[in-house]
C-alpha cells in the first residue's frame, strides 16, 4: 500500500480486521500496520514481552527524532468473536455503508484512521517534532505485556512522549459526541466468608456463614459510596456473584462466596477503598473471612485546558459537533499514559464494540481521519 494510498483509512482498517487478532494472538496485525509505517517514513521497533502472562508482542513507530512528541495509542487486539454474527467477523466486508468485523469499532478503525491522520498532514510536510504511534497487543488481556512496559522501556531509555491521544471508541451514538479526559478506577474484590458446616436441624451445633455474608454485603451496599465530583460520576459498587455451591437441603455449608466491582472517582483510591472494605467487615465477621482484592486502575484525569481543548476544536470543526468532556465508562491503556503525559482519549462510535456484528461507518472512518489530521496540524502549528 503506497504512502498516497494511506490517506484513506478504508483500506487499512479492512487488512487489519482481515488479521484474527484475538488476545493473546497477533496474527499479523502488526506486521500490517507496520509495513504502512515504514512506507510513511517511521522507524519501527517491535517490543516483545512475557512474564506475569501471555507473551505479547507490542509496535513502538515514531517518525522524526526531535521534540515535541505526539503520540497516537491503541491496541490491534481483539475480543472473541461470540455468537450471533451474520457475516463473516474477519472479513472486513462494506454494507451499507457500514465496515463489518472484530475490531471495526474497537480500535482497528481508529488505528486506520490514526495512519490516514498522519499520511494527509505529512503531504504538507514533516511536524517540527515527532509523531508516535505506541500500539500494543495486550489491551483486550490482562495488559501486563503492554502498554505500561512499552513505556516502562521507552523512560528507561529517556524517550519522552508529550501528548497522547489514545483511539478508543468514545462516542455513545454519533462521532463528535464526547471525549474522554479521565476513567473511574476499578477494584475487584473476592470474599471468602468461613464457618462450620453441620446438620440444617440443629444450627445451634453449627456456623453458618451465609447469614454472616448477607450481613457483610448489606453493609456496603446500603447506601452509596459518594455522590460524585466535578468531573466524575458517582462511584458505584457492584455485585457480580455470590456462590455456595452447596447441592444438599439438609445441610448448612462451610464457606460462603462474593465477589463485587468497585468503579470509583477521584474521593478514592484503590487503597482507601481497600481500608474501608476490611474495617467495615472486621466489625461484622474478624477473622473469619478472607478478601482478596485486585486494583486494575486508579481514577486519574487530565483536566481540561490544552489537550481537551485541541482536540475538541478539531471535532468540531469536522462534524459541528461540541463533544462532551467525560470520565464515564471501563478502564483504558490511559489509565499507564497518564504517568507519562497528558493523554485524553478519542475515537469511534462504540455502540457495537464487543458485541456481534461489530461496525463502523465508513463516513465515521474519514471523518476520524480528518479529525487526526487537524489535531495533527493544531498540534505543531501551535509547537512550531
Amino acid at each position: 500500500m503506497s504512502s498516497a494510498a494511506l490517506t484513506d483509512a478504508l483500506p487499512l482498517a479492512q487488512a487489519l480486521i482481515q488479521r484474527p487478532s484475538v488476545t493473546p494472538r497477533d496474527e499479523g496485525a502488526l506486521d500490517v500496520l507496520e509495513t504502512a509505517l515504514k512506507s510513511l517514513g517511521f522507524v519501527c521497533e517491535r517490543m516483545r514481552f512475557e512474564g506475569g502472562g501471555d507473551a505479547i508482542d507490542n509496535l513502538y513507530a515514531r517518525l522524526g527524532t526531535a521534540s515535541p512528541n505526539f503520540c497516537f495509542a491503541g491496541h490491534t487486539d481483539v475480543v472473541p468473536v461470540g455468537n450471533g454474527w451474520t457475516v463473516e467477523p474477519f472479513a472486513g466486508q462494506v454494507i451499507d455503508g457500514n465496515l463489518y468485523g472484530r475490531g471495526a469499532a474497537d480500535m482497528k478503525g481508529a488505528i486506520a484512521a490514526f495512519v490516514a491522520g498522519v499520511a494527509r498532514f505529512l503531504k504538507d510536510g514533516k511536524p517540527k517534532g515527532s509523531i508516535s504511534l505506541l500500539i500494543t497487543g495486550d489491551e483486550e488481556g490482562d495488559a501486563v505485556n503492554g502498554t505500561v512496559k512499552m513505556l516502562e522501556r521507552l523512560a528507561g531509555r529517556g524517550e519522552t512522549l508529550d501528548v497522547c491521544v489514545v483511539g478508543e471508541p468514545t462516542n455513545p451514538t454519533k462521532l463528535g459526541e464526547m471525549i474522554k479526559i479521565g476513567r473511574r478506577g476499578s477494584l475487584t474484590a473476592k470474599l471468602t466468608v468461613h464457618g462450620t458446616q453441620g446438620h440444617s436441624a440443629y444450627p445451634h451445633l453449627s456456623d453458618n456463614p451465609i447469614p454472616r455474608l448477607m450481613q457483610m454485603l448489606t453493609a456496603i451496599t446500603a447506601k452509596p459510596l459518594d455522590e460524585g465530583t466535578a468531573h466524575f460520576q458517582s462511584s458505584t459498587l457492584a455485585l457480580t456473584t455470590i456462590d455456595v455451591g452447596n447441592p444438599a437441603t439438609n445441610v448448612t455449608p462451610a464457606a460462603a462466596h462474593a465477589g463485587f466491582n468497585i468503579r470509583f472517582n477521584d474521593l478514592h483510591t484503590g487503597a482507601s477503598l481497600g481500608t474501608w472494605l476490611r474495617e467495615t467487615f472486621d466489625a461484622i465477621a474478624k477473622d473469619h473471612y478472607d478478601l482478596a482484592i485486585k486494583i486494575s486502575g486508579e481514577s486519574f484525569l487530565t483536566p481540561p485546558g490544552g489537550l481537551s481543548d485541541l482536540v475538541a476544536d478539531a471535532v468540531k470543526a469536522v462534524t459541528g459537533l461540541t463533544p462532551e468532556l467525560s470520565t464515564t465508562g471501563g478502564t483504558s491503556d490511559a489509565r499507564f499514559i497518564k504517568n507519562a503525559c497528558p493523554v485524553c482519549e478519542f475515537g469511534m462510535v462504540g455502540v457495537s464494540m464487543h458485541k456481534a456484528d461489530e461496525h463502523c461507518a465508513v463516513a465515521d472512518l474519514e471523518n476520524l481521519s480528518a479529525i487526526y489530521h487537524k489535531i495533527l496540524a493544531r498540534y505543531f502549528g501551535a509547537a512550531a
